[in-house]
């Protein structure tokens, strides 16, 4: 599968794709990560990629410009349109739903807003709009690189167990991964819940699926359609208050 990210800060994530299953994956010729630079393509001699918004306000707006000309220049690499998103605070919430859908196609594109925004033209062009959660950043940076690293985990192969992904977080419908423990049995007075060392699969397998759905009503009772304040005492025995 291949992503391309158009962005103005390119060595921003160059690094974080050049490190663990995402550089891995690139090396086995599973996945194709390519960065745009968003100035290179801006109509202005001087790199210009963003003015002042119709109707007034604060801030600058990005043109259209730039962005199209970046789609129009990937279509013509690929040899087809690739589906294209918008990253931005306006957008659907991307969930892992989302992310099966997108790594079913053979390619993605990514826009990384800034400023006050994207001229609405651009997102009138592109395929979906996108946004990681209910909060603004500085740039669509850092959402492209949740985007490819949460999708690029669905392509076969690239995260070495496909088991491993099938019991993520939110992959079989919305309840959260049950509790996962590990050596020393017992660390700081807090020992590993005793029916994990039986051998007893389907003892074992019950026990998860009542601790995700605990975890699930704790943490994000929203996922099942409630609405219920945290429980004293239900947090992090050693990070209380936090």
């Amino acid at each position: 599968m291949r992503f391309d990210v158009v962005t103005l800060y390119p060595d921003m994530l160059r690094p974080f794709f050049s490190q663990g299953i995402l550089q891995a994956a690139q090396e086995k010729g599973l996945i194709d990560i390519r960065l745009h630079d968003l100035r290179l393509f801006s109509p202005d001699l001087r790199g210009l990629v963003d003015d002042r918004p119709f109707g007034g306000g604060a801030g600058m707006v990005m043109r259209p410009e730039p962005f199209v000309r970046a789609m129009e220049a990937v279509t013509q690499e690929t040899g087809f349109p690739p589906f294209t998103v918008l990253l931005s605070p306006q957008g659907a919430l991307f969930t892992q739903k989302v992310a099966r859908d997108l790594a079913r196609r053979p390619a993605l594109t990514l826009l990384c807003g800034r400023y006050e925004g994207v001229d609405e033209r651009v997102a009138q062009m592109c395929h979906l709009e996108l946004s990681i959660g209910d909060f603004v950043l500085a740039g669509g940076e850092l959402a492209a690189a949740v985007v490819v690293e949460v999708t690029a985990r669905m392509v076969p192969g690239v995260v070495g167990r496909y088991a491993s992904v099938a019991t993520d977080s939110f992959y079989q419908g919305p309840i959260l991964g049950f509790p996962q423990y590990t050596r020393p049995r017992t660390f700081r007075g807090l020992a590993v819940p005793e029916v994990l060392l039986t051998g007893d699969h389907p003892r074992i397998r019950r026990f998860r699926e009542k601790e995700a759905w605990r975890k699930t009503l704790r943490n994000r009772p929203d996922l099942v359609g409630l609405d219920l304040p945290p429980s004293p005492g239900d947090g992090c025995r050693t990070c209380k208050g936090s």
